[in-house]
């Protein structure tokens, strides 16, 4: 007997108890019985309708994505951590993740956020060292607070865009005119 089909035996004996029948006779099981208690039955249904997406997802188990689009509150906003140390992009995004649900709903990428300021021509693309595609701040982004830092990592010195509390507040401020620029179709 395949996994599947071990599920699927499982899910028909579980069927049975939340119907009130013995899954070994198919007999009725008497009402006074614990197994008939409409609680009981509820947690039978919900494991049986659990083992047939189970048995659907060819036994794997995997959390559903999220399928709400990305949306947020200006109060849900006036909670952000602000920095006064500058951070990544990638943090940025992460800590306005941090402020939704996103169990339901899809986070944020920080390329939206990067896109926008492609947009507004506060970063531009450039070819790295290692001749890869980076993107970089404009000469008018400092003036936003946008900068790049050297960082030591394990193996080599590389350099990070990162955003001062300034440029912070400003990518907070303007996270409709972000999501817009998401939703209309000038974003990735």
């Amino acid at each position: 007997m395949t996994e599947i089909e071990k599920i699927q035996y499982a899910r028909g004996f579980i069927d049975k108890l939340a119907n009130g029948i013995n899954p070994l006779n198919n007999t009725a099981i008497p009402e006074n019985e614990v197994i008939n208690n409409v609680r009981i039955a509820r947690c039978m249904f919900y494991v049986s309708d659990l083992l047939r997406r189970l048995a659907d997802n060819g036994g794997i188990i995997q959390k559903p994505k999220p399928t709400i689009p990305f949306a947020i509150t200006d109060e849900q906003l006036s909670k952000y951590p602000f920095s006064d140390t500058p951070v990544t992009v990638s943090r940025m995004a992460e800590n306005i993740n941090s402020l939704i649900d996103t169990e339901n709903m899809k986070p944020l990428s920080y390329k939206d956020i990067t896109q926008w300021l492609m947009n507004l021509k506060l970063l531009q693309e450039e070819i790295g060292h290692d001749g890869k595609k980076v993107k970089r701040p404009t000469e008018e982004a400092g003036s936003f607070g946008i900068s790049v830092e050297e960082r030591q990592g394990h193996y080599r010195i590389y350099h990070v865009v990162v955003y001062d509390r300034k440029a912070q507040e400003f990518i907070i401020h303007n996270m409709q005119s972000i999501l817009r620029n998401k939703y209309s179709g000038d974003g990735q």
